[in-house]
């Protein structure tokens, strides 16, 4: 091997392994007002939506490896930011209201959960009774709620 080809390989591992002293925020912050919802909502909520929409997110082993690090925690960022159901309490009405249509929107599109997510985190995949479920709920119909156990 050249002299080159072994000094470029010499600094992408130093690069790699110098990223990843790079700090990124995965904390959790208080829960000042968790989301109120069926227990067949709180299931699907906290199976798909939580990682990222919540301070209550289950960080992964691989959320502490850079870059992917960052790139998680974006996402994580973005979807507190977005919509944060430990915070649901300490909204709006009309907020809430806000979210439930957001929700309607995005679940009816199958658009959430992302589908980066999904990658890593088949389990989150909804079924049909749980999209249901939680589209029911976003239009404030819960006592019309499929039975799925």
């Amino acid at each position: 091997m050249g002299r080159i080809f072994k000094a470029t390989l010499w600094l992408g591992f130093l690069g790699l392994v110098g990223i990843q002293f790079v700090p990124v925020d995965r904390s959790n912050p208080p829960v000042p007002g968790e989301i109120s919802a069926p227990d067949q909502v709180m299931e699907v909520l906290r199976g798909a939506c939580y990682d990222c929409h919540s301070n209550e997110t289950q960080w992964p082993w691989y959320s502490r490896v850079a870059p992917v690090s960052w790139w998680i925690a974006q996402h994580v960022r973005i979807g507190r930011n977005n919509l944060n159901f430990s915070e649901w309490e300490s909204m709006t009405a009309e907020d809430r209201a806000e979210a439930r249509k957001d929700i309607w929107d995005e679940v009816e599109k199958g658009s959430m959960p992302h589908s980066d997510y999904l990658r890593m985190h088949p389990e989150a995949v909804l079924t049909e009774p749980q999209r249901q479920a939680l589209l029911l709920w976003s239009e404030g119909r819960a006592r019309e709620f499929p039975d799925w156990n």
